[in-house]
């Protein structure tokens, strides 16, 4: 089960308690809180607190990940309670020394006298009059008869202030209360977010697997193919008695299978690779038809380290062969060209064999279906395959693809 990392919860418990933090200062100034230094020092500490309460919960949290949604929201509303509680507790407690002060400047900027007796009674009465006269006021006459100053106090019983403490702990604990579900919203949607990026991540190794077997696979429909060709062009020269030809091309088939077969069937290879086995494999074809098969290479300069898909061209040079060089009595010149155009690479199997090719009916599109489904799996839509005959005879094969360098 994929875990959200530690800093990432720790980020945002801290995040989550400074904004509430940055929000009640700036409510404190903006409706002119008295003694807001001697408030802001508590009120850190009651967030510093609140932090390690809200990280406390989060091994409690860990417990739920593997659970269903209606399991983790009535857990979360369970335990975020007394947690609210306490986080309440902490802050009445931390702000009990201050909130008399606190009443009491506001009691005296509305000219009241706020103060407490032996009992715990909260005494309420007027300052004197000429304390809080507004300077703007008239001053009443000298004969004018004063205040009685006997007037009793308003009396605020001591189950009153207990009753409103309690009240006032209900509201800050209600909040707590808010402020700790959402953090553990964030929480399970981190957890969730961190699985989905997971599953992405899974999901993209199957894909890429998937695509590499399918390029093993149709990488390797090219070299039985082949084999089964050139056993039968090497019986050919055995039972001819061309045993010395025969000879030549045992060695040269080696050769071709060593090095093709040494390469990674899922990956790409330099150009110059792939012209040098091609040529190995026309060496090969050139013992049966060496009056018949001319071959020409033209590579233009500073593409021999270009990433072509390895044996790419064998099933184009090899329909060059079959249905154009065996098929006719006359010389054929077989081509394979390689150029840049636009910023992409083109490569290019031509023959000028006069025979016509009938499709695929007669087996030809298989090795043009081959290379297509390869270019398919490995470059997507960036690839294009266009083949058909040239006009005055022989066929060509156009393959352009994106150009590619070799990264070391």
């Amino acid at each position: 089960m994929l875990r959200v990392p530690v800093r990432t919860v720790l980020a945002s418990i801290v995040a989550l308690w400074l904004t509430y933090f940055v929000l009640a200062t700036l409510r404190g100034w903006l409706v002119g809180l008295e003694l807001l230094d001697a408030l802001l020092w508590r009120r850190m500490l009651v967030i510093l607190a609140s932090m390690a309460v809200t990280l406390a919960l989060w091994p409690l949290l860990r417990l739920l990940d593997p659970q269903p949604v209606r399991h983790k929201i009535v857990a979360v509303l369970l335990m975020t309670l007394p947690a609210s509680l306490l986080l309440a507790a902490i802050n009445q407690w931390v702000f009990a020394s201050i909130e008399g002060q606190v009443v009491a400047k506001i009691g005296e900027r509305e000219g009241l006298s706020v103060r407490s007796d032996e009992s715990g009674n909260l005494l309420v009465d007027p300052l004197d009059r000429k304390e809080v006269l507004a300077p703007s006021a008239p001053v009443p006459p000298a004969d004018a008869e004063p205040t009685d100053p006997a007037t009793p106090a308003i009396t605020i019983d001591a189950q009153t202030v207990e009753d409103n403490r309690w009240r006032q702990l209900t509201d800050v604990a209600l909040g707590r209360y808010f402020l700790l579900i959402a953090w553990a919203a964030l929480y399970f949607a981190l957890a969730n977010a961190e699985q989905a990026r997971a599953a992405e991540r899974r999901e993209g190794e199957f894909r890429r697997a998937a695509k590499a077997a399918e390029l093993r696979s149709l990488r390797y429909q090219v070299n039985p193919h082949f084999l089964f060709n050139t056993l039968n062009s090497l019986s050919a020269l055995v039972i001819t008695g061309k045993t010395e030809a025969a000879e030549q091309m045992i060695q040269t088939l080696s050769t071709f299978y060593r090095r093709s077969l040494a390469e990674d069937p899922t990956g790409d290879v330099a150009l110059e690779q792939e012209v040098a086995l091609q040529r190995l494999y026309l060496e090969i074809e050139a013992l049966r038809f060496p009056d018949r098969l001319i071959t020409r290479f033209a590579v233009a300069e500073g593409l021999g380290d270009a990433r072509v898909p390895g044996m790419i061209l064998q099933p184009l040079i090899e329909n060059s062969v079959k249905y154009g060089v065996s098929a006719t009595n006359r010389a054929v010149t077989v081509t394979m060209s390689a150029r840049e155009e636009y910023g992409r690479l083109v490569l290019e199997v031509s023959d000028d064999a006069p025979a016509s090719r009938k499709g695929p009916s007669d087996g030809f599109g298989i090795g043009l279906a081959n290379v297509r489904d390869r270019l398919a799996a490995r470059f997507g839509d960036g690839a294009q395959l266009a083949s058909g005959p040239v006009e005055g005879g022989g066929w060509r094969t156009l393959l352009r693809l994106p150009l590619e360098r070799h990264a070391g």
